[in-house]
């Protein structure tokens, strides 16, 4: 019986050793080997290697010198990610989408039918950080003004920003806003701040 005692004792450590620690050592070594980037949270990175933030998560951005991105459920909170498991016939939804929407023609002094529905509505996470490119030209006129910028150039920064469907089929083309963002202050420089914040 001491044998089989022994036994188990040596079998559970054994275990213990590869798959609570070395699988996990091997697996992340694994990943910091051949996806470097995606190993680290695909982090964004400015030109003096400050990071602005990861390319997979959404952040707010407010300022009229910047492109927006579309609405979070969670209030961009990258800790408590999630929708709002409103159906699209629930009264608050349709309240809170007819909010966003007066408030996105009135900001980019458009028609209601220009709107994406990407701009009134949160993605399934909240954290969405990409919106469709023409999502991006509704708001180029709104922040070339606001930087004092052809508007044209700002339109060459979306279609260079713009990332096709994956494998050229699959979803829709897309923007990274805080890509897109990043490459405006690098082009035109930061803006002044607002006055009083």
């Amino acid at each position: 019986m001491l044998k089989e005692v022994r036994q188990a004792v040596l079998f559970t450590a054994v275990t213990m050793v590869l798959l609570g620690g070395g699988y996990h050592v091997v697996l992340w070594g694994v990943g910091r080997l051949a996806f470097p980037a995606q190993a680290e949270g695909s982090l964004v990175r400015r030109a003096d290697g400050t990071v602005a933030g990861s390319r997979l998560i959404a952040q707010q951005f407010t300022r009229p010198a910047y492109f927006h991105p579309r609405p979070s459920a969670t209030d961009y909170n990258a800790a408590s990610t999630g929708g709002s498991n409103f159906g699209p016939s629930n009264p608050d939804h349709l309240t809170a989408v007819r909010k966003r929407l007066d408030a996105v023609v009135t900001r980019e002094g458009v028609t209601a039918r220009e709107v994406p529905s990407e701009m009134v509505t949160a993605s399934g996470a909240g954290l969405d950080p990409h919106i469709p490119p023409a999502a991006a030209a509704i708001q180029a006129p709104r922040v070339a003004a606001a930087r004092r910028a052809d508007p044209e150039r700002l339109l060459e920064l979306v279609r260079a920003h713009t990332e096709p469907p994956v494998l050229g089929f699959l979803g829709r083309a897309r923007v990274n806003v805080l890509e897109l963002n990043l490459a405006l202050d690098a082009a035109f420089g930061q803006p002044a701040p607002a006055p009083g914040g």
